[in-house]
């Protein structure tokens, strides 16, 4: 019996790349693209960029970042007292912004515009649905241009499952993306899930991520639009 030690896959990170060169238009983004494209000729100093999760909030917030300069904090981090070195740049980007305190968040929009800084929050839900207990804060809420963006159909899907697996350094020919994306939620999440169980599995096991492993994983699994 061989006493070599065994082998094991090593789950390493994997950086997804924001570039406005990697990012995936089409008919569920193009309108929040747009806005991301326009500043600085907003509608308003502050915009809300809602979505669902993996749905690429975080890559056009990344793309209006390095464009405007902007930081970039969590909603559920930012404190009233950083409020004026949050904005020393002039523009900011909150994510989860339905996550923020609410005096923080109210003292925000306040601040930023009596100083004329560009605002981009993003969260999951419309502005108007955020937990607000403070009057005011309700109004400036309801007030915010919104820029939607909707779950992927076929074909945006399908470049998603690509893109992701490019990330990871993963090859999957035609007949694996093709599987996936009949057997997964019609989501950005579910693609990301997908191919981060496909890509581990393959190390697990040190295959590589065929059809054939696919259906391993996600046998019985079928999408709700096929």
């Amino acid at each position: 019996m061989s006493s070599r030690p065994r082998q094991l896959a090593l789950a390493l990170d994997h950086a997804e790349s924001y570039a406005r060169d990697d990012f995936l238009s089409g008919p569920c983004n193009e309108g929040a693209l747009q806005l991301i494209d326009c500043w600085p000729d907003w509608p308003a100093n502050a915009v809300a960029l809602i979505g669902p999760e993996g749905s690429g909030k975080t890559h056009l917030a990344m793309i209006w970042a390095a464009t405007a300069g902007a930081r970039v904090v969590a909603g559920r981090s930012l404190g009233e007292a950083e409020l004026p070195a949050a904005l020393v740049t002039g523009a900011l980007v909150v994510e989860d912004a339905a996550a923020a305190d609410n005096r923080v968040l109210f003292h925000l929009i306040n601040l930023a515009r009596e100083e004329e800084a560009a605002l981009l929050l993003t969260a999951t839900t419309a502005p108007a649905t955020w937990p607000a207990a403070i009057p005011d804060l309700v109004s400036r809420l309801r007030a915010l241009p919104v820029a939607t963006l909707q779950a992927p159909d076929d074909a945006m899907l399908r470049a998603v499952i690509v893109k992701l697996a490019a990330d990871r350094q993963l090859a999957l020919d035609e007949s694996v993306v093709g599987y996936l994306s009949t057997h997964i939620e019609r989501s950005f999440a579910a693609a990301r899930a997908a191919v981060i169980a496909l890509d581990n599995e393959a190390l697990r096991q040190r295959r590589p991520a065929t059809r054939a492993l696919a259906a391993e994983i996600f046998r019985g699994e079928t999408s709700p639009s096929g």
